[in-house]
């Protein structure tokens, strides 16, 4: 009966429209209640699901983000990726995805990402005769990038919501490899679909102008190497990378480009207080909730469910793996990130899977999940911005839907895709 209440009434209070972090926080505490348990307990939980020196690190990275989204370094990453592989026939539907590679590398966020990039590349497309769909969809399904390469926060959620146990610096070195292939299988979709519609290809300007605009994109770009080189160094930890990257980042705009102005400046400030408000109460009320799905032993009576089925681990991990696909459609990552960590993470880890490896399978199903309606909040910003309707995009988004599937299976099946390069960073 208890199970039922915690479930039921956090399914309940999701479909009537509750933030889902109030509705975490009202079904465990309706399931602490029911067993008896003082209520006290679970405000404790709570506390104790935010009080994490690791968690500090998750504000910084997130005003770093608005920095940049307000400074100019996403004009210049733009005019840098325009120049170098804008040649191409629907050269400007490869450009998205390779800025989007390199935007996400810096701001690690799959939102600003769309935000940012869409606001410059979506108009240009429909300029040049691009279909408004394909411009929203190659923008919103490249965004992803974001979430997979370094530095990204959500990968910080994920380490706490493992329990601590997993190396940030691992994490965070591990989504380079997945976040390039699922890069190139997008550009690959995106060049098939223009040869497709005939979308133009742009004179190449010339190595020159290449040079010159990667000169300018440098110091915007050194972010992400200050920030991860410094972690990777031994330099600093993650949370006071996170300090350094917004002390760089506010150096870069304001002084170097001198782009960012005191109201931009406020705006980042006000995005970073209210993202970071959203995410902490979300991270503390899943404590609570997890508490109790442990309580009731949800992660171990699945494994035997799935066990039951089958013990083929190739059959479990698809299953996982559909399973997290049809979750992310419908409620948001850094929830989804906080629930299934301690329900899945045992169950993969007794076939044998690294967690890193995991954690890379996790991001890479749930930024997907960005992308999808009903929830998907990547995919509502570059129809807002594209003036496209979404059920159209929609219509026409599955190659790009694909190309992901296509990364995702190998990061799924291939564990040097993901380990590879922590383990010869760190050994393993």
């Amino acid at each position: 009966m208890g199970i039922a209440i915690l479930l039921g009434l956090f399914a309940l209070c999701v479909l009537i429209g509750m933030p889902v972090a109030f509705a975490l926080g009202v079904a465990a505490l309706a399931a602490f209640l029911h067993e008896g348990l003082p209520g006290l307990i679970a405000f404790q939980r709570i506390g104790a699901g935010v009080s994490s020196f690791t968690l500090l690190a998750i504000p910084f990275f997130i005003f770093a983000g608005e920095l940049m989204l307000h400074g100019g370094i996403a004009a210049r990453l733009v005019r840098f990726a325009t120049a170098l592989v804008g040649n191409r026939r629907g050269g400007l539907g490869i450009v998205n995805v390779f800025s989007s590679m390199l935007f996400g590398g810096i701001s690690g966020s799959a939102v600003a990402d769309t935000s940012a990039l869409g606001s410059i590349l979506i108009p240009v497309m429909k300029r040049e005769g691009y279909r408004p769909d394909y411009a929203v969809n190659v923008t919103v399904t490249a965004s992803i990038a974001g979430i997979m390469i370094p530095p990204s926060h959500n990968m910080i959620i994920y380490a706490v919501a493992a329990g601590g146990g997993i190396s940030i610096s691992r994490l965070f070195i591990a989504g380079v490899v997945p976040g390039v292939i699922m890069c190139l299988c997008l550009a690959v979709a995106a060049w098939l679909l223009a040869l497709r519609h005939g979308y133009p290809a742009r004179p190449f300007p010339g190595w020159r102008t290449v040079v010159v605009s990667a000169a300018a994109a440098l110091p915007g770009l050194f972010t992400a190497v200050i920030i991860v080189g410094g972690v990777l160094g031994g330099v600093f930890t993650v949370t006071e990378s996170g300090a350094v990257g917004v002390i760089y980042a506010l150096l870069v705009t304001a002084f170097v480009y001198r782009e960012l102005s005191w109201a931009g400046f406020v705006a980042a400030g006000r995005m970073a207080v209210r993202t970071t408000a959203m995410v902490m109460i979300l991270i503390g009320c899943a404590a609570a909730f997890g508490y109790m799905l442990a309580f009731y032993r949800v992660p171990d009576e699945l494994a035997a469910t799935m066990i039951g089925i089958t013990d083929n681990p190739i059959v479990i991990l698809l299953l996982i793996n559909v399973m997290l696909l049809l979750a992310g459609m419908i409620m948001d990552m850094a929830a989804l990130i906080l629930i299934c960590t301690p329900i899945f993470l045992p169950l993969v880890v007794s076939f044998g899977m690294d967690p890193v490896q995991f954690g890379m399978i996790l991001m890479m199903n749930l930024g997907l999940g960005l992308c999808t309606p009903p929830v998907g909040s990547c995919l509502f910003v570059g129809c807002a911005i594209g003036q496209v309707a979404i059920e159209k995009s929609v219509a026409s988004i599955w190659p790009f839907y694909l190309a992901i599937l296509v990364a995702l299976m190998l990061t799924t099946y291939l564990p040097a895709v993901s380990l590879a390069l922590p383990n010869l960073f760190f050994g393993g």
